[in-house]
């Protein structure tokens, strides 16, 4: 009992200085990584660390790029944006952070997305989606963190959400 006692307490002080370390790489790299995501871009480089951030994009051939949220989150979304024929790709590194990922209902999203203590997942009515149509994929990890694709965001609809 006393060795599971002492392997929980070293456990939670590792995690506790795994937490602080990244905090301080976050705060850290805040100034030095720049989010390069405008609307009518097909292929992005979305940072969010420390802040919330929503892009509506107009991309007309969306190929995809990839996506940071680190203590931070926020909403990619490709309702207005055309895929490209080809599919696309975006890689979510999600750390101790959360992203929304709103597209049409009809597109097919691959989800390749490893989790660890977090994850991701597809809201979506699947007997919607077009088996014919280009793939959106989603490649990258989540720790402590996670990703949701959907397909409508009532929030953003409204004009509640400022763009990036």
């Amino acid at each position: 009992m006393r060795l599971i006692r002492n392997l929980l307490g070293l456990a939670l002080r590792l995690l506790l200085l795994g937490s602080i370390a990244s905090a301080i790489g976050a705060a850290f790299l805040k100034g030095r990584l720049e989010s390069h995501a405008e609307p009518g871009d097909d292929e992005i480089d979305y940072v969010a660390i420390f802040e919330g951030r929503d892009l509506g994009s107009t991309a007309t051939s969306f190929r995809g790029g990839s996506v940071l949220t680190w203590y931070g989150g926020g909403t990619l979304d490709l309702r207005a944006a055309t895929l490209d024929p080809g599919g696309a790709t975006l890689d979510l590194r999600a750390l101790f952070g959360g992203f929304r990922l709103v597209v049409p209902e009809t597109w097919r999203v691959d989800l390749s997305v490893v989790g660890i203590f977090g994850g991701v997942g597809d809201a979506r009515d699947q007997g919607q989606v077009a088996l014919d149509a280009p793939t959106l994929r989603l490649t990258g990890f989540a720790i402590f963190g996670g990703a949701g694709v959907v397909s409508e965001a009532p929030d953003l609809d409204a004009g509640t959400a400022p763009a990036a």
